[in-house]
């Protein structure tokens, strides 16, 4: 299904989601995931004791709630403005003294999307499944 998903992102200029054989939205690829809050930055902070100076700057910088993964010390938080606010979180965490492993601008995709506007992951086709002896 996730390659469906992909080729229709990449293709189609109207995209319907169906849900159980009813149309529940329809718009552009761009359209449908700006409805499920756009792009994610994600960082991995080095140290736990970085956690809540990141979440301060992702908070002033970001759109709306930061999710925190203590145990794998990464935040992640809604936002707009693409690389350039990227660069201008990078320079917000160093001005903090926070030391990051890994950062990463996410927009969603259109499992992402199905997801959010359905409460669960699309469905695999017949063709899509495994055969099991």
């Amino acid at each position: 299904t996730t390659q469906y998903l992909e080729e229709a992102d990449r293709l189609a200029n109207d995209i319907c989601v169906i849900d159980h054989g009813k149309v529940i939205a329809r718009g552009t690829s761009d359209e449908l995931k700006a409805r499920t809050g756009g792009e994610r930055v994600e960082v991995v902070v080095h140290r736990p004791d970085e956690i809540e100076r990141a979440r301060s700057v992702l908070t002033a910088l970001g759109k709306g709630e930061v999710t925190v993964v203590r145990l794998s010390r990464k935040l992640t938080a809604p936002v707009s403005g693409g690389a350039k606010l990227l660069a201008e979180i990078i320079r917000e965490l160093d001005g903090s003294g926070v030391e990051i492993d890994d950062i990463a601008l996410r927009r969603p995709t259109l499992d992402d999307v199905f997801l959010s506007l359905t409460g669960h992951a699309a469905e695999a086709d017949e063709h899509d499944k495994e055969e099991t002896p």
